[in-house]
């Protein structure tokens, strides 16, 4: 399996320690931290946080069937051990309604190569010889599932949904096997009248069991100041939801960070490092038309599509009501040719999956509202979000204090054939521990996804075990994606 790390020229350098949010002492041992924000860094020379650019694999899945067509959307991938599975909604006309509308699905043993089954579970146009698990008006519209990590969750409820427009308010699922679905109650669980902004309710509304904060989190959509916002709502049971709150957006000193239409949020714990929420939103900017009406008539979109254009962000959260924006810029963005230009096409699917021994990837909707609408899959190397990069230069990175954990310093990073990176470790006010000093550092040379950082006396780090420390990075012409300190 090859490595990928490619990364975009987006970048954002910071110069002075003091950051908005302070880092957790004493994270577990073995806890992988990506360099997605700015969160652990106190300072930076010479290095800056860049987003990477995911690779194009091409389309995965296409949305041919009589029940799916061209407006087809809002997926969702589901690893689940050794098996991968998409659902989407299939809809093959524009009707706004939410009438004629099904819940498909699609399976995979590697998340590469998908087939349609034939489940024989509901009728549709006469038939059961169709890959439908639901077709409930309204609620098929945006039926977004979840496989239930909560270690107390019964066996029948292993997989739960939420879906629902601002007509229906958000209606609970539960199923035992991911295919037979039942509503959790006959009520809603949210409605337009327990929200305290304007509810739409009417695009992808997730939901999660955040094992950092030990509670189901749902993510949806409102309109508040005529902007389509994100709500967060947070509950013990998946029935009573409370807290609900108004995502704000910061950059990565802490400042406000612009407000933006976010049709779709997919956030998510990241599969590696769940104390960590990310979000591969679908930005959506109205209005911004690219296409010609004699263009769009070319590709076969419908004449009700091709006036706004959208591309994929990324962001974070470790909790509360604010998403980390350290990058503004795009990133998936929509590809080569008029198809990638049309309204609501790029739509990233929920969830980030593991592919291979050192990939993961992201999916997206597209082609929307075109005969050739189909899912798209784009991979990452593992942690390969964003990294710190030093140039051919060099430069250095020092992150905030924390309690070191385990008794090896793992990293994930790629060099050049001249690159290197060398790490020494210091006490809490700076100053270098001896045996871990620069000086007696063993340079990291070539491109993984986890290598112990060593020093001439070994790796063994238990002595530093429960010690407040400070890991600083030297490098030069490379890219560090991510830490994680472990036993081995």
């Amino acid at each position: 399996m090859r490595l990928i790390g490619f990364c975009t020229l987006v970048s954002i350098v910071l110069s002075t320690p003091g950051l908005a949010v302070e880092p957790a002492t004493g994270a577990p041992a073995g806890r992988v931290e990506p360099f997605v924000d700015a969160r652990l860094i106190d300072r930076m020379r010479g290095v800056s946080l860049r987003l990477c650019e995911p690779r194009d694999e091409g389309a995965v899945l296409a949305f041919d069937k009589p029940w799916e067509g061209g407006f087809s959307g809002y997926c969702t991938i589901i690893h689940d051990g050794k098996n991968y599975r998409a659902y989407y909604r299939g809809k093959a006309t524009a009707q706004k309604d939410g009438l004629g509308e099904v819940t498909c699905v699609a399976d995979s043993t590697d998340g590469i190569h998908w087939v349609k089954p034939q489940l024989g579970l509901v009728e549709v146009g006469g038939s059961r010889d169709n890959n439908v698990v639901l077709a409930v008006d309204g609620l098929s519209h945006n039926f977004s599932p979840l496989l239930d990590t909560n270690p107390a969750a019964p066996a029948d409820q292993r997989y739960k949904a939420l879906g629902g427009t601002m007509s229906t308010g958000l209606v609970a699922f539960v199923s035992a096997d991911g295919l037979r679905w039942k509503t959790l109650r006959d009520e809603p669980v949210l409605t337009k009248s327990m929200v305290p902004f304007p509810s739409m309710f009417d695009s992808q509304n997730l939901a999660f069991w955040s094992p950092a904060e030990g509670k189901y989190l749902t993510y949806f959509r409102v309109f508040e100041g005529k902007v389509r916002r994100i709500c967060r709502a947070e509950s013990d049971d998946f029935v009573n939801w409370k807290s609900i709150q108004l995502m704000e957006y910061q950059d990565a000193e802490g400042r406000p960070a612009p407000v933006e239409h976010l049709y779709t949020n997919q956030t998510q714990p990241y599969f590696r490092a769940p104390h960590l929420a990310i979000a591969t939103a679908a930005r959506f900017m109205p209005g911004r038309q690219v296409l010609s009406a004699e263009e769009a008539k070319a590709i076969g979109v419908d004449p009700s599509y091709f006036k706004d254009t959208s591309d994929a962000i990324f962001m974070t959260s470790r909790g509360g009501k604010v998403y980390d924006r350290t990058f503004l810029g795009s990133f998936i963005r929509p590809g080569i040719g008029a198809r990638n230009w049309v309204s609501r096409t790029n739509y990233p699917a929920l969830n980030v999956v593991p592919t291979g021994p050192t990939e993961m990837s992201v999916y997206t909707n597209q082609d929307y509202a075109q005969p050739t609408a189909h899912l798209h899959r784009y991979s990452l190397r593992l942690d390969g979000f964003a990294s710190v990069r030093a140039p051919y230069e060099g430069g250095e990175l020092v992150m905030k204090p924390l309690t070191f954990q385990g008794t090896r310093l793992f990293l994930n990073f790629a060099t050049s054939a001249a690159g290197g990176i060398r790490v020494e470790i210091q006490d809490a006010s700076g100053k270098p521990i001896p045996g871990f000093t620069l000086a007696e550092s063993v340079e990291s040379i070539g491109n993984e996804i986890e290598r112990p950082a060593r020093w001439k006396d070994g790796s063994d780090l238990r002595a530093l075990a429960g010690k407040e420390v400070r890991l600083r990075f030297v490098m030069k012409d490379a890219d560090l994606y991510a830490i994680r300190m472990a036993e081995k």
